[in-house]
């Protein structure tokens, strides 16, 4: 459905999305070129940001080049297949970012927590096995929403209420079973959503705890100034995201889940190397070396 059909506003819209791509995706090539060029990022913490640069890099490449070519042929039919492929690959790189928000939070509390151990604990087979079941997992959440798309018959002129296939909202087209979307709806919210939420607020509330303890003011204020980054990302996705899939099962009213959707799926990947990287030293210092190197 898009956001206007006003023809004043379409330049508005394609110029405003199109930046906000091109800065994401600048962004997080920065942080994928920084950790690459840089021996002394190949560390865990800089391994999962790295992997969700690549995520972020992905969830954002599936709405919004569709949305600016939709934009500029003033058309915004989507065929049944582009449809499912497009939900798919957003569910996929939309879970990967989960998973990956809280190996982070998980990182974060053994580094802080168990600062001697933590090379010992978060061992390069460790960090793979990490990363390989985060996919494994997206997989697998990709598969559950299939599972209810495609039982959908009637896939011909229905109107999806935001400005993608929103998972959510496709799930609600489906009217003949509808036992088996909410059962697949209720399993993804706490699985996906209620679990990883709630490991992160114990990994916080262990870290808070340990950084209370400490003598030193600088490692406090520097242990806070990392924890608040990774926790203003984990607020911002899952609280619009969770916010817009809980919305979308108890009521099928949607009017405000398109503007939703954007925080989730288009600001905070853009935001995502700001927040994290971009204001870090080490990364600073390693584009730095990286561009005098080109130089």
């Amino acid at each position: 459905m898009g956001f206007s059909e006003a023809p004043e506003h379409q330049p508005i819209l394609f110029g405003l999305f199109l930046s906000m791509y091109l800065v994401s995706i600048l962004g997080n090539l920065l942080i994928i070129l920084a950790v690459s060029s840089d021996s002394h990022l190949h560390t865990p913490m800089y391994f999962f940001l790295w992997s969700l640069s690549w995520a972020d890099m992905g969830l954002i490449s599936t709405t919004v080049p569709n949305l600016i070519v939709s934009i500029q042929i003033h058309s915004r039919v989507i065929s049944h297949v582009g449809c499912l492929t497009q939900m798919s690959l957003f569910v996929t790189f939309g879970c990967m970012d989960d998973m990956l928000l809280t190996v982070v939070a998980y990182d974060r509390f053994v580094a802080i927590c168990h600062p001697l151990n933590y090379h010992v604990i978060m061992n390069p087979r460790l960090c793979v096995t990490l990363l390989l079941v985060s996919f494994l997992l997206s997989f697998l959440e990709t598969q559950l929403h299939l599972l209810v798309a495609l039982q959908i018959t009637n896939f011909k002129d229905v109107e999806i209420a935001s400005f993608f296939c929103d998972p959510s909202q496709v799930l609600n087209l489906s009217c003949s079973d509808t036992f088996t979307k909410s059962i697949v709806q209720y399993f993804v919210t706490i699985v996906y959503g209620m679990f990883p939420i709630s490991g992160i607020l114990f990994s916080y509330y262990k870290i808070v705890s340990s950084i209370l303890s400490m003598p030193s003011s600088s490692g406090r204020s520097k242990a806070f100034s990392t924890c608040g980054s990774h926790l203003s990302v984990v607020f911002l996705f899952w609280g619009t995201g969770i916010g817009v899939y809980i919305g979308s099962i108890l009521s099928h009213s949607s009017g405000n889940s398109a503007v939703s959707s954007i925080m989730y799926s288009v600001v905070t990947p853009m935001l995502n190397p700001f927040i994290y990287s971009l204001r870090n030293r080490d990364i600073k210092s390693a584009l730095r070396m990286f561009y005098n190197r080109i130089i």
